[in-house]
């Protein structure tokens, strides 16, 4: 049976280990929509990182040695991600994704603008909204779009004009139409 609490508890062991390894982590996915109003169902946490495969295999010894049953799934060159950790035990789920050496801007940005944590004194950040529909739209396929028009819906104090500005330093298509049907 899901735990929230035990998930959110090993997710934040989890970022503890990834400080230790030198990696900064923002929360994405469903646990990030929740936190702008768009509660969807979960069973797990997904963390945002750059970190490219060594490093990533690093984490995931780290991880092992720490207890915690891991295992990385590598890309091949037509992933849009740079490899994801899958962490499991009685807590549920927890993915560690890299965008590192295919996006790792946005994952740059969401870090250095995140001012928001899954709940005090959590060491877990949360993506901010732009950012979260930035890789939602670089996701692409039904449900991401459909995210960020519930998102567009649910959070109407947006800046639409800073969130084109952002997509589009990220050279990111399809903006507009999500915005004219979101509104």
């Amino acid at each position: 049976m899901f735990d929230p609490e035990m998930t959110l508890n090993a997710a934040e062991d989890v970022c503890r280990i990834l400080q230790q390894c030198k990696i900064s982590a923002v929360v994405i996915g469903a646990t990030a929509l929740a936190a702008y109003n768009y509660a969807r169902q979960t069973e797990g946490i997904d963390l945002g990182v750059n970190a490219d495969l060594a490093t990533l295999r690093s984490v995931l010894h780290a991880l092992q040695n720490d207890g915690y049953t891991a295992e990385l799934r590598e890309p091949d060159d037509n992933d849009p991600l740079g490899g994801v950790i899958d962490v499991t035990g009685d807590f549920g789920l927890l993915q560690i994704v890299s965008y590192a050496d295919r996006f790792p801007a946005v994952i740059e940005d969401a870090i250095a603008n995140s001012s928001l944590t899954v709940r005090s004194g959590s060491p877990l950040k949360l993506t901010p909204i732009p950012q979260l529909i930035a890789m939602k739209l670089y996701a692409g396929g039904y449900k991401s779009k459909a995210d960020i028009v519930e998102l567009l819906r649910r959070n109407p104090e947006i800046d639409t004009a800073q969130l084109k500005t952002v997509c589009k330093r990220y050279r990111l298509r399809g903006l507009d139409e999500l915005i004219n049907e979101a509104f």
